[in-house]
């Protein structure tokens, strides 16, 4: 327990540290919101990828899906790394910070208004990532409840209120640069405590080879398996269709999440793009694989304690009950990981959510005349509001907002991937197809939430982006175009040259 206690205070202090070491990088609403537009590579990368992967990756989602899918539940992190790290880096990464730079836009409400025109996109951008995005927040803190109850005994709400309070300190004294830093640190914890935690479950199997012949000799209901002998070692699983829509859903799905685009607007420069790009992948690889590797092996833990009363299955409680006999300064190292992955998730929604709020729905439209200062308040008092409603539905989440929890990700990335990435290399989208996108995005993930016309919400949060993809674009073909004049200003920061360099090739340092 003393070691245990000793790396949270550890932990804990570093973090509030951090906030206060990044006060001066804060002074005004472009630093406090963008870091200044001058994040490096490392600080980029890690951002990015510990907003990408939180308890409830490492805790929920592990648990499920390696149940489900077995050791091919592995594809899911993979493609986080290939999809939703290195392509999304690719092909959003410099286009990104180069347009949002010439807009001086600093959310991505803010890009819809001023890419197409339109502060009536920006308002509803605004109101859909509001409403979403609160829910998405307090289910980060789902995964402590049972690891905390496992290590230390401490109430599920001690342990809520106490990560949301020093999570809320740090971001409100530093802002992004303190949450670039505090990622990067937590991101060093996560890699080596992933991998330090799936040798030491292997190793309690007898190692990973026979960890896989034991798996691969589990009899389950033919309704799983599909009547396939060792499903559970195959290389596409018992159920390769829904194992492709979790897929899609939490890789593809970053390329439409505030949150995760936001780090793009606050790169430094080409020479960051490019090692971010590599970086963010390796760590998504070695985090997101890990975390679905170590979840195929969950049957193996199979007991009463993983089981409701009616007899289903508590899929938070598989990953814990894996860790449960390990010693105890892992158990330390896995709490802190845990916490890791939560604090550097929750700080990046936050921040994320009050900026949006502030600069995009109030600033203008309730308030008339905010200058800086003004914005630098209500960004941090919003924050404080953000924090607090998610640790009230965390600790009392009633039936539909549990239900919100599973669509918000395919509803926020439904609505804003296809007419964010087309609105990046695409004159032609148009404001009607850019409607057709929100109503698609939104409406799919939440009408299925009533009528259930598609069994998993992750395959209608799959098909909601999917679908937004195909009819932003046929939309845009058949409604009324944009100014071109207005377009030729907007597309012609790709065009500026430096050291006769196309702006396409080449990101200046600014």
């Amino acid at each position: 327990m003393l070691i245990k206690i000793i790396l949270l205070l550890l932990f804990f202090g570093c973090m509030i540290a951090v906030g206060l070491y990044a006060r001066k990088s804060a002074g005004n609403t472009t630093d406090f919101v963008l870091g200044g537009r001058s994040v490096g590579p490392w600080l980029s990368a890690f951002a990015y990828g510990t907003s990408y992967f939180s308890a409830v990756v490492f805790v929920g989602y592990a648990g499920q899906f390696g149940w489900k899918y077995g050791i091919a539940s592995t594809w899911i992190g993979l493609g986080n790394a290939v999809i939703g790290s290195l392509i999304a880096w690719v092909i959003m990464g410099r286009r990104t910070r180069v347009m949002t730079h010439h807009l001086e836009v600093a959310t991505m409400p803010d890009f819809f208004g001023s890419r197409y025109n339109s502060n009536v996109l920006k308002l509803v951008a605004s109101a859909i990532a509001f409403v979403f995005m609160i829910p998405y927040t307090a289910s980060v803190y789902n995964g402590l409840s049972r690891l905390f109850g496992m290590a230390f005994d401490i109430p599920y709400t001690v342990c809520v209120v106490t990560m949301a309070v020093l999570t809320g300190v740090y971001v409100i004294l530093g802002g992004y640069m303190a949450t670039a830093i505090n990622d990067f640190i937590q991101g060093i914890i996560m890699l080596i405590g992933i991998v330090a935690v799936i040798a030491a479950v292997l190793a309690g199997q007898g190692g990973f080879m026979e960890a896989v012949r034991t798996l691969s000799e589990l009899e389950s209901d033919v309704a799983v398996t599909l009547g396939q002998k060792g499903a559970f070692t195959s290389f596409f699983g018992p159920d390769p269709l829904n194992l492709l829509g979790v897929i899609i859903l939490t890789s593809l799905g970053t390329w439409g999440l505030p949150q995760m685009v936001h780090k793009f607007y606050a790169i430094k420069s080409e020479k960051a793009i490019k090692t971010g790009t590599i970086v963010s992948t390796f760590f998504a690889i070695i985090v997101s694989g890990g975390c679905y590797f170590l979840g195929g092996f969950g049957r193996l833990f199979d007991s009463p304690a993983i089981y409701k009363a009616d007899g289903s299955i508590m899929y938070d409680a598989i990953v814990p009950s894996m860790l449960a006999t390990l010693p105890d300064i892992l158990i330390g190292v896995v709490i802190v990981l845990v916490l890791s992955a939560s604090m550097s998730t929750l700080s990046s929604l936050v921040l994320t959510s009050a900026s949006t709020l502030t600069l995009d729905f109030i600033r203008g439209t309730i308030v008339k005349d905010m200058d800086d200062k003004k914005q630098l308040i209500y960004i941090r008092s919003l924050i404080v509001f953000f924090i607090v409603i998610s640790v009230v539905i965390a600790l009392n989440p009633p039936t539909f907002i549990a239900q919100l929890m599973g669509i918000s990700w395919g509803a926020l990335a439904g609505a804003f991937l296809a007419p964010f990435l087309y609105g990046l290399y695409w004159k032609g989208v148009t404001k009607a197809g850019v409607w057709a996108s929100f109503i698609c995005g939104v409406g799919i993930t939440v009408s299925n939430m009533f009528f259930k016309f598609i069994a998993s919400p992750i395959n209608a949060g799959a098909a909601a982006m999917i679908i937004g993809l195909i009819v932003t674009p046929v939309v845009s073909l058949i409604s009324p175009k944009l100014n071109k004049d207005f377009l030729d200003k907007v597309f012609k920061c790709y065009e500026e040259t430096t050291s006769n360099v196309s702006r396409k090739e080449y990101l200046k340092e600014d």
